[in-house]
């Protein structure tokens, strides 16, 4: 880009184009990048998700505290949001009303590849998710949006006749004959 000139800075002095008013501060675009979110839907998608988790709450707080029903929607929510990996601990409904867009990226397939040492860099996880190189269970994943829960992270492998596969069994010394001939 060129130089600006006298009187382009000067009208351009009160003008931030990184920093709009409406935004709230790009928090969209720092998470985007951060985790490497492929279709920017997604940002928006994991946000409705807590803003809806978000109203659970508050309408449980709401109702009575000896309510069996609200002790009962109380468990069930922090459960659910317990199983799918996005609140660490099951201890109260604080933690879900905090709940934010990052603890649901961090559920992605992607991220939980870099967290497990599949791969170095999310870039990098992401790169092998779409190649076709991971399965979670019997089923190869590539969509690097897959959202994983801690039942499921057990269950993350490599596809039989990916190459990685091959030569990480190859560096640990666990190659075997019949799996060299694939």
């Amino acid at each position: 880009m060129r130089k600006l000139k006298f009187h382009e800075k000067k009208l351009l002095k009160k003008v931030n184009f990184l920093d709009w008013k409406r935004e709230g501060g790009h928090r969209d675009a720092a998470v985007t990048q951060r985790y490497s979110l492929v279709e920017r839907d997604d940002y928006k998608k994991y946000n409705g998700i807590c803003c809806m988790a978000q109203k659970l709450v508050n309408i449980i707080k709401q109702m009575d505290a000896r309510d069996p029903f609200r002790i009962e929607m109380t468990d069930m929510l922090i459960d659910k949001l317990y199983n799918m990996g996005v609140i660490p601990t099951k201890k109260s409904l604080v933690k879900c009303q905090n709940l934010s867009v990052s603890a649901s990226c961090r559920r992605r397939l992607a991220t939980v590849l870099v967290k497990l040492k599949f791969a170095e860099h999310l870039t990098e996880a992401v790169t092998y998710i779409e190649q076709g190189h991971v399965r979670v269970g019997p089923e190869t994943v590539t969509d690097p949006a897959f959202l994983v829960t801690r039942n499921m992270e057990d269950f993350i492998t490599w596809v039989d006749t990916s190459k990685i596969k091959k030569k990480v069994m190859e560096y640990n010394g666990a190659l075997d004959d019949y799996d060299a001939m694939m």
